[in-house]
């Protein structure tokens, strides 16, 4: 697709509804085509003093904050409430060149299909980063009435090499691997301990900002600390040293997969041959390929996200124990006490309270 067709990309495309979710396509060849591509949609409303795009339709509503922090780096700042289920899906033009890498940190409460024992809405913080890179098709899926906050750290190779500086030589080498020609996608969960608190900084500064006049050097700082943050302790499995590439139809594959877990949390693991079935993929390549793009196992990941719900629960409502096992698909106390325990190091009942 050529740049000049985007407008009638979008007449067809824009919220289409598929699956019980409505398409969110933009841009992804650079920062720059990424915010346009986003302007040019009928629910953009552009503001060009705050270097600013807002948004408030039946779908979702939210606001993208836009820097250039140096050539050849840039932060995409997105603050987002989610009213219908959305899958959003990055594209590429043949016209424009694609040279720059995505990372993200992202911060999101995402409701459960189901309700705890006062009948409100379970919900869900996750927590995760991501780092995709040229003309690799990602596709997000987020359900209604999801929150959240996301940072995109986009810079091209020139502005890494002269400005990523790590201490260990092993990450160094690592992440410069990365950054080669093939398409990659990688997903981590919560691994980084500053970025929560580095994130909300960024926040701040963009909130106080004056329309015109832009804090550069406060956002360069944080923002340089958010990647370093990440590389010290993303480069701990082999997936970043071995770099598999999969195609972009494979990764579109594995992000219905990870859909089909995070919706099915409150019931024992559907299995690796359902989820196979419903992507169309054969069960080998789908435990080869998951593993690739988030570092664990379909039934690990499952694991980690129901224990990470099931500590929510008990930290933020006053569900008694009994009552979250049922809600977190487990029908035994003696086998939800052990898989807690292993995971967090103490049992539910000497979790504290937030």
């Amino acid at each position: 697709m050529s740049l000049n067709k985007w407008s009638k990309h979008l007449q067809k495309y824009l919220f289409l509804l598929k699956d019980d979710f409505f398409e969110l396509p933009y841009l992804s060849n650079s920062p720059e085509v990424m915010f346009n591509s986003v302007i040019k949609t009928p629910i953009a409303r552009h503001k060009p003093l705050e270097q600013a795009i807002y948004t408030n339709n039946p779908f979702c509503k939210g606001i993208m904050h836009y820097r250039q922090i140096e050539d050849g780096f840039w932060l995409l700042a997105t603050d987002i409430e989610i009213k219908q289920n959305i899958i959003a899906k990055a594209i590429y033009t043949e016209d424009e060149v694609s040279d720059y890498y995505f990372l993200s940190f992202s911060a999101f409460e995402y409701e459960f299909p189901i309700k705890d024992s006062l009948n409100n809405n379970v919900t869900l913080l996750s927590v995760c980063w991501t780092f995709y890179k040229p003309r690799t098709e990602v596709a997000t899926y987020f359900y209604k009435n999801t929150k959240g906050k996301f940072y995109n750290l986009i810079f091209n190779k020139k502005w890494a090499d002269n400005n990523l500086f790590f201490k260990d030589l092993h990450n160094k080498e690592s992440i410069y691997k990365l950054l080669n020609n093939d398409l990659g996608f990688y997903t981590w969960l919560d691994i980084a301990p500053k970025a929560s608190t580095l994130a909300k900084q960024i926040s701040e500064i963009l909130e106080n900002e004056n329309s015109g006049v832009f804090n550069t050097v406060d956002l360069k700082k944080h923002s340089l600390d958010l990647i370093t943050d990440f590389v010290n302790n993303a480069f701990n499995d082999n997936r970043m040293k071995n770099d598999v590439s999969l195609s972009n139809l494979d990764y579109y594959k594995i992000a219905k997969a990870e859909k089909m877990i995070l919706h099915n949390l409150n019931v024992p693991f559907v299995g690796i041959e359902h989820i196979a079935t419903e992507v169309n993929m054969s069960p080998t390549k789908l435990k080869s390929n998951f593993k690739t793009v988030f570092g664990l196992s379909l039934l690990q990941y499952h694991k980690e996200k129901n224990m990470r719900l099931a500590l929510q629960l008990i930290q933020k409502t006053n569900d008694q124990v009994k009552v979250i096992i049922t809600l977190t698909g487990y029908n035994s106390n003696s086998k939800f006490s052990s898989a807690f325990k292993k995971r967090f190091g103490f049992l539910p009942s000497e979790t504290e309270k937030k």
